[in-house]
């Protein structure tokens, strides 16, 4: 800090901390005394009023060259700024926009130290604003904000547009459709199904059948259940009761027929308005059973499964799973397509019925599409990601293959009629096989 000498009003001398700035004639506060005046007075008397005497004006200082109104500063505009001092400036205030950091803060130069010096030259003494460092908390607010652009433009890039839709938001005025409740439905489906499940090496404990008989059977039901014109849920309860007994009651082959039939009549009876009466399965088995017969199956079947019926099955899930795909029918004629074709393989046991029904979705979009189709909504709904439905969906691509060769072709004639769309008739996805693990 300065004083003035009153007797040498152009001379500047070293004074204490509290001393006083003469300019044109107005004394300047040093911002720690009693004195202390408004930063607008101030800037007026800079600005406005020349300077002393003896000081030479060579051009005006603009409002922009003293301070910047845009930044506060609680301290003399005379005041050097120091790292320390800017750090704790910084965390007090809160620091401007980029842009208005970008403009450096000016502060009036500190003047010569020699007492001998009689003339201000204001235009020699006074910097540009290039020559001036900024001070260390705008560099390290302006690589912050930097950073922070360059975070935002990977994110950018990552962002991925293919958003869950809501597939139940136009049902919501459907009561039948209990958008309520049908999250929670088929969580509790999915927790279920590992009731429904058999294992998948049950046939080692048969030892008068074998899967390929099992094939047969299953192929044969189809047909009649399409010759009855029963509901897609019968079919799947059907199978499901078929396997699930013979995974516990050993069977001879000539008694198999009959548990296929009697099967399909308590399907009926679950799922049907209209069931079939026991005298049209026994005709249609070319009255190999009697009626006596088929009620002690039943009893029988019954009273093995503990009167369990009530199990989620692919269908289930299937119509879920193509609400989630918005399916059309075309899709969907070859999804079931697909999916009977399982129901006939012994060895998709392994697989439970959600994956069985989400992978038939799968692979029927990527035949149709001819590449790999599977959405995020697919995947939210299914729970099963498009790696977990591949090894599944190859194995179809093989059943698919060889449909309408050998004895077991009811399904691909039942789907090669125009009630389902010629669905067999589509050629299936090689492509899949391509991409081995």
């Amino acid at each position: 800090m300065f004083g003035s000498d009153e007797n040498h009003p152009g001379v500047i001398r070293p004074g204490n901390i509290q001393g006083e700035l003469c300019v044109g004639g107005g004394k300047f506060a040093a911002g720690f005394g009693h004195n202390r005046r408004a930063l607008s007075t101030i800037n007026r008397n800079i600005i406005g009023a020349l300077p002393c005497p003896g000081a030479v004006k060579r051009s005006g200082l603009s409002e922009k060259h003293v301070i910047s109104n845009k930044i506060p500063l609680p301290i003399p505009v005379h005041r050097p700024i120091t790292r320390k001092f800017a750090a704790q400036m910084a965390s007090k205030h809160q620091l401007p926009l980029q842009e208005e950091m970008k403009k450096p803060v000016q502060s009036i130069p500190n003047p010569r130290e020699s007492e001998d010096i009689n003339i201000i030259d204001v235009e020699d003494d006074y910097k540009t604003a290039s020559e001036f460092p900024l001070p260390m908390f705008v560099q390290h607010t302006e690589a912050m904000l930097e950073e922070i652009d360059r975070m935002e433009e990977v994110e950018m890039e990552d962002i991925d547009y293919d958003l869950v839709m809501d597939i139940d938001s136009i049902d919501k005025r459907n009561p039948l459709a209990v958008v309520d409740y049908i999250d929670d439905i088929y969580a509790y489906y999915k927790k279920a199904e590992s009731s429904s499940c058999v294992l998948p090496n049950y046939m080692a404990h048969q030892f008068d059948i074998n899967d390929r008989m099992r094939g047969i059977l299953i192929d044969w039901l189809i047909e009649v259940h399409y010759k009855f014109e029963l509901m897609d849920e019968t079919l799947y309860l059907s199978v499901n009761l078929i396997d699930r007994f013979l995974a516990i009651q050993p069977v001879v082959r000539k008694k198999l027929q009959l548990v296929g039939v009697t099967a399909m009549l308590l399907a009926s009876k679950y799922e049907e308005v209209s069931v079939p009466v026991v005298e049209d399965l026994i005709l249609i088995s070319d009255k190999a059973y009697t009626r006596n017969e088929v009620l002690d199956m039943e009893k029988l079947m019954v009273n093995t499964l503990q009167f369990n019926l009530s199990v989620p099955t692919s269908y289930v899930f299937m119509r879920r799973f193509l609400k989630a795909a918005q399916s059309d029918h075309k899709l969907e004629l070859l999804a079931f397509f697909i999916v009977e074709l399982c129901l006939v393989e012994y060895e998709m046991l392994k697989f439970p019925p959600s994956l069985l029904a989400a992978a038939a979705i799968f692979y029927a979009q990527c035949t149709l599409s001819g590449s790999k189709q599977w959405s995020k909504t697919s995947e939210r709904h299914t729970t099963y990601s498009e790696d977990q439905l591949l090894e599944c969906s190859r194995l179809m691509v093989t059943f698919h293959q060889k449909a309408a060769t050998g004895k077991l072709t009811g399904v691909h004639r039942k789907y090669s009629t125009s009630k389902y769309g010629y669905a067999a008739k589509s050629e299936p996805a090689y492509f899949l096989l391509e991409a081995r693990f």
